[in-house]
């Protein structure tokens, strides 16, 4: 494999681990991909419609678990190689460090926002502040865990 062959194949590779863990949805608010192109756009989320916790508990599972695992220990399919891993929302001494705001401020504009991994998507598409604040109350859920 050439060396071009191999840089697109990685970026190709890299994109679409991205995509799986939400698009652009953390850390990728300016952050681009190894080719150094910007990260695709998330895709919007609905206009708000019914109970606020069941939309989080489906972005969730959409955006999150496949890097953060169904139970948030972050072992999710696409957390293989990534460095850092993703967080482990069970870590009792992480839930204990970081404040509502902190974890909401992270969904909504990715890691790279509050210093933390880049390869963290923004989501910048949620804008109902109450399916913003059940993911929020999800990840803290999984702290009992």
């Amino acid at each position: 494999m050439t060396s071009r062959t191999f840089s697109t194949a990685l970026a190709v590779a890299l994109g679409l681990t991205l995509a799986a863990c939400g698009g652009s949805k953390s850390d990728n608010a300016g952050a681009g991909t190894a080719s150094g192109t910007a990260a695709p756009a998330p895709t919007p989320t609905p206009a708000p419609t019914g109970d606020p916790t069941a939309k989080a508990k489906e972005i969730f599972s959409q955006r999150c678990v496949p890097c953060h695992g169904a139970e948030g220990k972050g072992d999710g399919v696409a957390s293989k190689g990534l460095t850092p891993p993703p967080r482990n929302f069970g870590d009792p001494a992480w839930q204990a460090s970081v404040t509502d705001e902190h974890i909401e401020k992270i969904i909504h504009y990715g890691g790279a926002a509050v210093g933390k991994a880049p390869t963290m998507p923004a989501n910048p598409d949620l804008s109902d502040p109450a399916v913003l604040a059940a993911l929020r109350a999800h990840v803290r859920s999984l702290g009992g865990k």
